[in-house]
């Protein structure tokens, strides 16, 4: 039986956008609008006690789902939520991230926080903060080619 494990880990991302707060959180709001620059989710209910579900992956390659839930929305100014994240049939993430909104002189300063439980080798930290980075980039050019 292989040994299982989990990995405990934090990380943060911080992020300046050249637009106001009220902008931003709606790109993170508006399913239509998070489908232009995250995944189209098929379950997509924002507010508290609410939940998003998307799956995807690579061409020919395995499904990721990635289930949300809703903890805490103060519009605009922050969204907390846990989630899940399982490749096929397997567990292989399990996280709470908030999303922090503040006003800057030139726009918004987006803190991006992820307190993660990253099981049995099969993501890493690593992995995942890179992964967020890549996804505040694209964010960053739809909210700029809109």
């Amino acid at each position: 039986m292989k040994e299982r494990m989990v990995h405990h880990a934090t990380f943060i991302v911080e992020k300046t956008y050249p637009l106001s707060p009220r902008q931003v959180f709606e790109a993170w709001a508006d399913p239509k609008a998070k489908a232009r620059w995250f995944m189209k989710a098929d379950e997509f209910d924002f507010r508290i006690g609410g939940r998003e579900i998307g799956r995807g992956g690579p061409p020919k390659g395995p499904i990721y789902t990635f289930t949300s839930h809703f903890q805490d929305i103060v519009p605009n100014q922050r969204i907390i939520f846990s989630h899940t994240l399982d490749l096929g049939e397997t567990r292989i993430s399990v996280s709470l991230t908030t999303v922090e909104f503040k006003s800057t002189k030139t726009g918004t300063k987006l803190i991006f926080t992820e307190q993660g439980a990253y099981l049995d080798g099969l993501e890493t930290p690593e992995q995942r903060e890179l992964g967020t980075k890549e996804m505040l980039d694209t964010l960053e050019q739809t909210l700029l080619h809109e």
